[in-house]
């Protein structure tokens, strides 16, 4: 068992939930950080290993720093010390071409995003720094690493949010802090299963398929485990990089 308790924004979401079972298997607790939905929170509660006894719902709105602060003590005070914190919350977008996104767009997945991150980092540090030890998980995107059209709303700000990771592990590492990055690749789960459905035809998601090396699509399960062996002791040695979990897709 990791020490401490696992912090998870967006636990709430498809891929979230899928994340926070797995690991309820291997941390002390899991507190569940939501903005709008308790419901949502504690519906996944009832889904993990020990259920109320050893996971939380708390408030945690991007957008608020007393929000995420007030979180972070909450999660500490149940569990005693909070151990990883992954970050896995995204903005539900469309796929328009550069030239097609408009300002407001470009300000809501940054500030929900990227400044949602900076802010979960400010919160998280002193935690981790006064305990010695600690680290982040950030889900982030393969379209930085082998680009589709269309995904630049979704990967201009998660190349933000691998590039202040790769600063917190260069700077912070002298006080037991670790920051790693996961790239989902096409999956079926959370905002990739609805994008399944509902953009392009199958016959494109099916050129698509046959695109990946290991001839699949990938599901929750594969993004879950990636993200729990690199906020595990397994990986206590790995820090400033980013897993793809692609199948092979952008090879």
């Amino acid at each position: 068992m990791n020490r401490g308790a696992a912090f998870v924004v967006g636990g709430t979401g498809g891929l979230g939930g899928i994340i926070c079972r797995r690991l309820a298997d291997e941390w002390d607790g899991v507190a569940i950080g939501y903005r709008s939905s308790a419901d949502k929170a504690r519906a996944v509660i009832d889904t993990l290993r020990g259920g109320q006894d050893r996971a939380i719902a708390v408030h945690c709105d991007l957008s608020d720093m007393a929000s995420i602060q007030s979180g972070f003590a909450e999660a500490k005070a149940r569990f005693g010390a909070i151990g990883t914190v992954i970050f896995a919350s995204g903005v539900d977008i469309a796929q328009p071409f550069v030239s097609q996104i408009g300002e407001d767009q470009w300000r809501q997945v940054i500030e929900v995003e990227l400044i949602g991150f900076t802010r979960i980092v400010a919160a998280a540090l002193p935690h981790f720094r006064a305990q010695t030890f600690g680290n982040f998980v950030s889900v982030v995107s393969v379209a930085n690493y082998c680009f589709p059209p269309g995904d630049a709303l979704s990967s201009v700000p998660k190349a933000g949010i691998e590039a202040l990771g790769r600063a917190i592990a260069k700077e912070e590492g002298r006080y037991g802090i670790r920051a790693n990055m996961v790239a989902p690749g096409i999956i079926n789960a959370g905002l990739g299963a609805e994008f399944l459905t509902t953009l392009y035809t199958p016959a494109i998601w099916e050129a698509q398929r046959k695109r990946i090396a290991l001839q699949r699509f990938g599901d929750g399960e594969d993004i879950a485990q990636a993200v729990a062996f690199l906020a595990s002791e397994r990986a206590r040695y790995i820090t400033g990089q980013t897993l793809i979990v692609d199948g092979g897709f952008s090879l």
